[in-house]
């Protein structure tokens, strides 16, 4: 997704929880500083071809992670790594903003795989903590502002979302969504408004990929879209 695309529904999302996109900007510099100089990955480096599952980390994924193992790839959410893991399934990529477990994030990436560090307002400090104990040639850093090269922008916000849009941008060929739960009755208020952008986000990306996501099913018609108004 390109920034002129994405940037309307960044400026909705900001407006809609009160961000600083200013706070966004200087979390982006600071880790643009921290991998300046180092051979950071792209998307195109990343590459993620054939059926790629993206993996929420919804209470659903355990009973899910069949549809993972039969994927030609996995691209997994936070916590969902680790679920992941614990069952044997190879993650193929991790996408995480670092606030629950940058440990796994560090591993994988000194063993090679690619994680997508993400930084907004609210993770500057685990930024500064975590990312320089990472194998950076495996860190592809990520913002939900505008791009600064190496930092990019595939698009998305939440790390589920981002992951699908991630997978995206990596050539992924189809797209399933194994541990996702929209209505997660155990989130919080503002968690569960941030599943809700999610699903708006997810209907956004099908409708630019002309395909459709099985876990959209039976949600579409409610799903608005407050960057189109």
């Amino acid at each position: 997704m390109q920034y002129t695309e994405w940037e309307p529904i960044y400026a909705s999302i900001l407006d809609d929880f009160g961000y600083d996109r200013g706070g966004d900007e200087r979390a982006r510099d600071l880790l643009a500083g921290l991998v300046a100089g180092e051979s950071t990955l792209t998307t195109d480096e990343i590459g993620l071809g054939g059926t790629v599952a993206v993996c929420g980390a919804g209470p659903t994924l355990p009973e899910e992670l069949s549809l993972a193992d039969g994927a030609d790839a996995v691209v997994a959410a936070s916590t969902a790594a680790d679920t992941c893991l614990e069952a044997g399934v190879t993650v193929d990529c991790m996408v995480t903003d670092l606030d629950k477990n940058p440990e796994t994030a560090r591993e994988l990436s000194r063993e090679g795989v690619p994680v997508a560090a993400h930084a907004h307002g609210d993770n500057i400090a685990a930024i500064e903590r975590y990312v320089p104990s990472f194998a950076l040639d495996a860190v592809l850093p990520t913002t939900q502002a505008a791009p600064a090269p190496p930092v990019c922008n595939p698009g998305g916000f939440t790390d589920g979302d981002r992951a699908a849009f991630l997978a995206d941008a990596c050539g992924a060929g189809r797209l399933v969504f194994p541990g996702w739960a929209f209505d997660d009755p155990s989130v919080g208020p503002e968690k569960a408004r941030k599943l809700r952008w999610a699903e708006r986000l997810l209907a956004c990306l099908e409708e630019r990929r002309g395909e459709r996501f099985a876990v959209l099913d039976g949600r579409r018609e409610g799903i608005d879209r407050p960057w189109s108004r």
